[in-house]
Parts: C-alpha cells; structure tokens; sequence
C-alpha cells in the first residue's frame, strides 16, 4: 500500500546534526587502533594494530556471545575511509584527518609480497592450537595458495598486517572495486597531501589490475555465505573499472583504459541478467537466484558503492527503484517492529538468521541514501522515466498515484522519504548514538557487533547525500 511521508520535521534535522557529529567521532573507534590488544588464546595470537589498518569493530569479541570483528575487512576499511573522506571534503573534522587516509594507503601497501608460504614457513599454524579449535585454521594447501596478487582477494587481514590464518569464505573480490573507487574520490576531492597523492595512485593501480585481472571468476559474495557471481561484487567492479579507465586515459595510458572499458561493459552486460519481471520484479543478487535470497539488500547497497551517476544500476533505475520497493514490502510484513512505521527497518533477505536476522543499520540507512541521492539527482535537472517497473516506487513516495512528473515534486518527495527512514533509524538509536550492526526484528534491541565502522559510515554517506539535494 502506497505510504506518503510528511514533511520533513525540524526535530528529525535537529537530531541528524547531533547524530551526525557522534558518527563522525565513533566511526574512528577502529582506524588505526595501535592502543588496543586481541588475544585469541585458543589460537595462541596476540594482534596489536598498525598505523592505517581498520578494525571492522573495536569492541573485543568472541562469539561469547558478541562476534570477533577485530580484522581488517578490505571492503569495510575501504567504506569507512570513503566517509573520512567525506568528514574532511565537508569539514566536520579537520583536515588533518586525512592522516587515516594517508596511513590506511601506507598499510595496504605494505600487503604486498604477503604469502602464506611465508607464514608456514615459520612451522605449522596448527601446531599450537587448542585442539577443539583447530579445524577453524586453514589448511597448509589453502594458505600456499596465497600468492602473488592473490592477498587482495583475501577478504581480510589481521590489523597488524599480518595473514589471517583461520578458516573464512575466500577469495572475495570486491575489496579491491571499493578500494580503487575510494581512492579514486579521494584524488578527485584534494583531501590528500601532495607526497600521499604519489601513493594513492600506486596502490590505485594495483586495485584496478586486481579487478581487471579478477573479474570474470567466482567470489563470494558480500554476506561471505555463496560462491558465485553476485550482482553486489559485479556492479562495483563494473564501477571501478569505469572510473578508472576514466582516471587512466586522462593520465594518457590508453591501453589499459580500454581493457578497463572492454571489461566493465562485459560487467554491465552480466549485470542485466540479474533482472526478474513478473509480479515480484526486482534485481536478483545472483541472476540464477536462490530461496530465500530473491531479495537482498546487497542490490541496493552495490548502486550505493558503485555511485554511477545514470543509466541502468544507478539511483535513475527503474529496475533498482523497484527492487527498493520490494524490499520495502517484504520487511514492512516480516518484522514485528515495522508494524505502523511508516518506513520500515530493513534487513539484508529473508532468510537470515545471523544474530536472529535482525534489522540492519546499514540496510536502513541504504534506503535512505537512495532517496537522498536520487531527489538530489532530480534537483540537478536530470530526466525521470515513470515505468511499468517503478511506478510503485514513486507512488509510495508522492503518496498518491503519479499522473505527471516534475522534478521539483518528485525531489522533494524523494527527500521526504528518504527522512521517513532516517526516522526509523532514530527510533532504534539509543541516546547515546552508538551503532552496531543490527537491531531485534522483535525488541529493536540492538545486536551482533557493537560500534561497527560500516554502521557509521552509512550514517555519514547517507547524511551527505541528504545535503546535496539543494531543494529551496
């Protein structure tokens, strides 16, 4: 059923600025954490921090019952260093700040050369563990298979730069699309100084080869739980590769930039696959799809990241903006939370478990961002096609059924309703301001990793993109 969203509320602004500012403080809780210290006594390790690594949370876990987040995820520090890229461009902290950039860069280079060879060189990385843990260490043909490039399709690192020996999904490929989109933003924005910019473009290259080199095989996908060619993974790279081959020809290597276009359109092609019409239309996260997994938030997510400015897989798709609505449905019904909530919590698909498959922040927040990014598409004069696909889409936005399309009517209710969600991540906000990764589908309770970095950073993005609309 169609839902309008009221306008936008003094009170609901008040509180984005405040919970903006916590954001922006808390998000750094893991960047560069050198005063903190892991041990994992079943395993015999002790992991102090480097300068530039980013612990996906701060907050000390073991499954008991708190996860242990306390690595550093390619694809969350690339996230989390996009938002302190977007704190520093907007001022909220000081330009100085863009000493985590400049040391998350230094951090990542220092992986290269990183084998497992190298670590079974120094014994058996079974010897000394518990024996009721040991089947969660890697085996020795797993870790030989770590080997040039191969480290960046790790998923993740310990924060002191050294291998992650126990069992994970491997290899994912999107931490490299992110990285070099991250980057690729921090060049463009002037946040990094002169010296560093000589290191961003290194570490640049590198991600871009990863990808160009990677892109056609299998990976896991962003919930690490399938092997396949997933539409999150695929929409990055496509990103990635756009931009960069962008980025290179204006730096005159035309060759590779056209083996980066060459590329990213064979990704955009593959990525059309993934549609599904019918009475439940929406863009599969895999294109063969599977039960349970039909509808993921991870689609929406992937055009978050991948940022596109038009065309199919960005905020102007129809086929996006539909499968945000079905998504909608979907958790409006399957949480008891959501029940007379205007704009409902959102999950990642409706089959997890995870933690009792609770409500994501991010998932929320992604929403909103969407409708953000999209009004302030519009409000920059770009063109809207009402179609078969999203017609519900604008409906549930404009309260009533659409008849004619302005820019300015359509914007605003985009903005409108991109605050209905921020709403609802105000209701499961404690005082505090503290994120973690998901709220109680029941309770909102809050639960799973506390002060989770990626939970900030989607604050942080969705915010700005609430900012640029420029609706008078």
């Amino acid at each position: 059923m169609p839902m309008s969203s009221g306008p936008t509320d003094d009170a609901l602004s008040g509180w984005i600025d405040r919970q903006y500012a916590v954001a922006a403080r808390n998000l750094t809780l893991g960047v560069s954490a050198t005063h903190l210290v892991k041990e994992r006594p079943p395993f015999r390790q002790r992991i102090v921090p480097r300068p530039g690594s980013v612990v996906a949370s701060a907050v000390m876990g073991a499954y008991d019952p708190d996860p242990d987040y306390f690595f550093h995820w390619f694809r969350d520090s690339a996230l989390v260093m996009d938002a302190i890229r977007v704190l520093v461009a907007d001022g909220t902290r000081p330009a100085a700040d863009a000493v985590h950039i400049r040391d998350f860069i230094r951090f990542n280079l220092g992986l290269r050369g990183l084998t497992g060879a190298a670590v079974l060189a120094k014994g058996d990385p079974r010897r000394d563990v518990d024996t009721d843990f040991v089947q969660h260490v890697r085996t020795e043909a797993d870790l030989r298979s770590v080997a040039g490039d191969r480290i960046w399709g790790e998923v993740r690192v310990n924060p002191d730069g050294t291998l992650d020996t126990l069992n994970w999904s491997r290899p994912q490929h999107d931490g490299s699309a992110l990285q070099a989109l991250t980057l690729l933003r921090c060049l463009d924005d002037g946040v990094l100084e002169p010296g560093v910019r000589d290191e961003a473009v290194e570490l640049l290259r590198i991600d871009l080869d990863f990808v160009l080199a990677h892109h056609t095989e299998p990976s896991f996908e962003i919930w690490e739980d399938s092997l396949g060619h997933d539409y999150y993974t695929g929409v990055v790279q496509c990103a990635a590769l756009r931009r960069g081959a962008e980025w290179l020809e204006a730096r005159g290597d035309v060759e590779v930039a056209g083996r980066c276009r060459e590329a990213s359109a064979a990704l955009a092609a593959a990525l059309d696959g993934h549609w599904r019409a019918g009475a439940y239309a929406s863009l599969l996260p895999a294109a063969s799809g599977s039960p349970g997994r039909d509808l993921d938030i991870a689609v929406i997510l992937g055009v978050l990241h991948a940022g596109l400015p038009s065309g199919p897989h960005s905020v102007l798709d129809p086929k996006a903006q539909a499968t945000l609505a079905a998504l909608e449905n979907l958790f409006a019904g399957l949480f008891p939370i959501n029940a007379g909530r205007a704009a409902p919590a959102l999950g990642r698909y409706r089959e997890d478990r995870y933690y009792g498959g609770g409500a994501w922040y991010i998932a929320t927040l992604a929403a909103a961002e969407f409708h953000y990014r999209l009004a302030a598409t519009l409000a920059g004069g770009a063109d809207f096609a009402l179609t078969v696909e999203n017609r519900g889409f604008v409906a549930r936005a404009l309260g009533v059924e659409p008849d004619s399309l302005d820019n300015h009517r359509l914007a605003a209710a985009f903005r409108d309703r991109g605050d209905t969600f921020l709403a609802t991540v105000q209701a499961f906000t404690p005082a505090d301001g503290a994120l973690s990764e998901q709220f109680d589908r029941e309770t909102g309770a809050q639960t799973s990793a506390k002060h989770l970095g990626w939970s900030y950073a989607g604050f942080i993005t969705a915010v700005r993109a609430r900012r640029q609309i420029g609706l008078a």
